[in-house]
């Protein structure tokens, strides 16, 4: 041993002797030493890559890909709140915007892999539906072979614990939460290049898939699990091997919680809570909530994890904009009466006021419905449904002033529908039924309500119609009516 060292030190001393050789040497050992320094160093800050990640899928060409855009950002940050001992990765397919592929590289942290579209040999199925045109790109899960176990993932998951126990299932493990059809909304696997390449020639081939999509076809590939044991994770860390079901803890339907207003899932821990429900319900929408009570869980994720600094510029511009509409009418009621002064011939008058009925109905209907497209729809509730009452008055200000109509008829469903706000947003319900019940009492109590103000809407444009005040007669008095006067 010690003949080594002196070997050594013999050697390194030569480098520094010899005049200007010695000064040469000196140089190169310096530089060396520094470049190796910066290389430790620059190897320390680069994060490591871990054996095990969690995935998500996004791709383009449905009419809500900026929703499942931020959906997924928000779960990717809730899952690096939680701490998981894994890497997050995005499969991403090649149309998917630079812009959003950085914002999750940089702000989020998150490895992003780039994909080809997979054809879907399914087009023409007769019950396929295009939305799930291009699932079958969550078949790449399989090529991320740089891990050992990959959990794939939908967007609309919450996470409420970590996971990591998942990483120590085997080849591949899923939920049932429909009684003989697992689901897709999150699963564990092996990647392999083989089963990635053999699942593209089944494609080719056109094994069978009941829906078209990825849960059809990984129900077809994996047609046993149902009778595959139930994955408990082993004490001492060790993976499986195998296929195994996973409990429904780890997927947690979330029409299970609407029924009983909590959550009773005995079986496995209650980790993850999924939204396999209609596209427009998902719980990123504002109008999600209180209609769906979950709604505001997911919200109050992205609050806590993303924020909405993207949205609230627009939302202050849409306030700004109807408070002014408000001031406006306000101070004026514009009176149509200034249009004609000539007395029209009476079949003319007959296709005009039916014309001004028409207009009316159709403007009412466009108050109620014009702002709740304006609103951002990723947009907390609390935020969205205040500026939608905002929205539907400040419109209904202005067929008030246009056509005349009483200010209350007009309001009624405004009123109507915040009152049905607050039935479904209280929080002391025993249970679903009882909510839905109470849902159901309102809207039967209200519906003659409404109808009566529809109905006195319509008398009031006809009575209005009827002494003409919309076109008085050639040579009569201008002078605007009590209706027209500011108020």
């Amino acid at each position: 041993m010690w003949a080594h060292k002196n070997s050594f030190l013999c050697r390194f001393s030569s480098l520094f002797s010899g005049g200007i050789d010695g000064g040469r040497r000196l140089w190169f050992v310096a530089t060396l030493v520094l470049t190796l320094t910066a290389a430790v160093a620059a190897a320390e800050e680069a994060p490591a890559s871990r054996r095990h990640a969690y995935a998500a899928m996004m791709y383009m060409g449905t009419p809500r890909d900026y929703e499942f855009y931020v959906a997924t950002r928000v779960m990717m940050r809730s899952l690096a709140k939680l701490n998981v001992d894994a890497d997050l990765v995005v499969i991403a397919s090649v149309d998917v915007p630079a812009r959003w592929v950085q914002t999750l590289q940089e702000e989020d942290g998150v490895k992003v892999v780039v994909v080809e579209n997979l054809k879907n040999p399914y087009e023409n199925q007769g019950n396929f539906n295009t939305r799930f045109k291009l699932t079958l790109n969550k078949l790449y899960a399989w090529s991320l072979v740089s891990f050992d176990r990959v959990v794939m993932l939908d967007s609309d998951n919450i996470f409420l614990q970590r996971t990591d126990e998942l990483f120590q299932c085997g080849q591949f493990c899923a939920v049932f939460i429909n009684p003989c059809i697992f689901h897709t909304g999150l699963f564990v696997l092996q990647p392999s290049m083989n089963v990635f390449k053999n699942m593209l020639h089944e494609l080719e081939i056109g094994r069978e898939n009941p829906d078209g999509a990825d849960q059809g076809f990984l129900a077809s590939y994996f047609p046993d699990l149902l009778d595959q044991p139930m994955f408990h994770p082993p004490t001492n860390g060790t993976k499986l091997d195998g296929t195994y079901r996973l409990p429904l803890g780890y997927q947690m339907d979330a029409s299970y919680y609407y029924l009983k207003l909590r959550w009773s899932i005995p079986c496995g821990p209650n980790s993850v809570i999924t939204f396999p429900s209609a596209p427009w319900l998902k719980p990123w929408y504002w109008w999600s909530w209180p209609v769906l009570p979950l709604g505001l869980s997911w919200h109050e994720q992205r609050r806590k994890n993303l924020g909405y600094g993207s949205e609230v510029p627009v939302l202050l511009i849409q306030a700004v904009i109807y408070v002014g509409i408000i001031a406006i009418t306000r101070l004026a009621r514009p009176s149509l009466s200034k249009l004609c002064y000539n007395r029209r011939p009476e079949k003319s008058i007959v296709i005009l006021h039916t014309t001004l009925k028409v207009a009316a109905m159709w403007s009412i209907f466009a108050a109620y419905t014009v702002p709740f497209f304006l609103i951002p729809r990723t947009v907390h509730p609390l935020l969205g449904w205040p500026l939608y009452v905002l929205g539907v008055a400040s419109l209904s200000s202005i067929v008030i002033n246009v056509f005349l109509l009483p200010p209350l008829p007009v309001l009624t469903m405004l009123l109507g529908i915040s009152g049905s706000l607050f039935v479904m947003a209280f929080p002391w319900y025993p249970d679903g039924v009882i909510r839905a019940l109470a849902v159901f009492t309102y809207a039967f109590c209200c519906a003659p309500v409404a109808w009566a103000s529809l109905m006195k809407v319509s008398s009031s444009l006809q009575n209005l119609l009827e002494r003409e005040a919309f076109f008085p007669r050639l040579g009569e008095s201008t002078q605007l009516s009590e209706l027209n006067k500011l108020y």
